[in-house]
């Protein structure tokens, strides 16, 4: 099969991306009304991390390497919200291959020391997984008033480590607090040493935690990031920048030579949780096509703000795809899937 180019039709490809230019969000140039529209839980409502306001759709399609098309201003940054999560992911591999985090099935607190109760049966994969049912609080909020939990078909209120998947922020948040403990340095700083740097990312990405994350690592205070945007906070960048890691885990860890992730933690991270099929390491996996229906089972993706950003990735056609602040977005990748052909298995 020729390249990307050769073998994909441009023009359907041309078609899709113009409809979901169309489809643009509506109203995120006023991120403080819209993020408050996007918050369930009425008791703790209060922002306490950062915001940006949004700069209309943007998107990126490769495939093979070849960018097939672009639109909007890629180069600007956005907010990411649950993408995050999946970059938070990315650091626990790094962590993993360098031997900071040997065994994922370990209980936490007997490889960190953080500043809450866990019990001896929470487990790093558990965190990763979204099955650790911790009901503990961290920076003012407790994880059962986690609105999503409950949307999501999950139980926000403390379920045993395994037994139950639930889509949580303050549990998320928990891994993050964890991580930085494990580095022992600010995971923005991880992130940029480790993952973005060597990925040739812009200097514009940021992260960023709450008004109060903070832990004391070896008598120093060291901020916490936030593993989404749930109440501020998170991710910051670029669709460029998220192409790049979309890249990365569809090269299987390896960037131009140099390999940033093992393949054996990309193949765990797309591993079916036991408590939730469509659901790996802070990813989300479409085997049983439940994620989008329309879209081909091979696809793995990061997702946050009810798909408003995506990093799609299909290893069956070598293709990524990253949609920012486009609505309908199971659309786009449909389309796409269905003008590129997949390669013989």
């Amino acid at each position: 099969m020729g390249s990307g180019r050769d073998s994909a039709d441009l023009e359907a490809i041309l078609g899709a991306v113009v409809r979901a230019e169309r489809r643009s969000t509506p109203g995120i140039e006023d991120m403080a009304a819209f993020h408050a529209a996007q918050v369930g839980d009425l008791s703790h409502r209060d922002v306490v991390g950062p915001l940006l306001p949004g700069g209309g759709a943007s998107g990126l399609v490769s495939c093979r390497g070849t960018i097939l098309a672009e639109w909007g201003d890629v180069d600007r940054p956005e907010m990411c919200f649950s993408v995050t999560k999946t970059v938070l992911s990315a650091l626990a591999g790094v962590a993993f291959d360098r031997g900071l985090l040997p065994d994922v099935h370990a209980p936490v607190e007997t490889t960190v020391d953080v500043p809450v109760r866990l019990g001896p049966e929470l487990t790093w994969q558990h965190l990763l997984q979204q099955t650790s049912g911790w009901a503990g609080e961290l920076w003012g909020k407790p994880a059962d008033v986690d609105a999503q939990s409950l949307r999501d078909g999950g139980s926000a209120a403390y379920a045993e480590p395994g037994a139950e998947w639930a889509y949580n922020d303050v549990r998320v948040n928990l891994l993050a607090l964890a991580l930085t403990v494990l580095w022992r340095r600010p995971l923005d700083e991880v992130a940029r040493t480790e993952l973005f740097d060597p990925l040739g990312a812009s200097t514009t990405w940021s992260w960023h935690g709450y008004r109060d994350s903070v832990v004391t690592v070896d008598g120093v205070e060291l901020p916490v990031v936030s593993g989404g945007a749930h109440w501020g906070g998170g991710l910051w960048i670029s669709t460029a920048d998220l192409l790049s890691l979309g890249e990365l885990f569809l090269a299987r860890g390896s960037w131009h030579g140099t390999r940033l992730l093992s393949a054996e933690w990309i193949d765990a991270s797309w591993w079916p949780c036991s408590a939730n099929p469509d659901y790996g390491y802070l990813w989300w996996l479409n085997d049983r096509q439940r994620v989008f229906d329309a879209a081909p089972s091979s696809g793995r993706c990061a997702r946050g703000c009810g798909n408003r950003h995506l990093v799609w990735v299909d290893p069956s056609r070598d293709l990524v795809v990253v949609s920012r602040w486009s609505d309908s977005v199971e659309l786009l990748v449909r389309d796409i899937s269905t003008a590129i052909p997949a390669s013989p298995a």
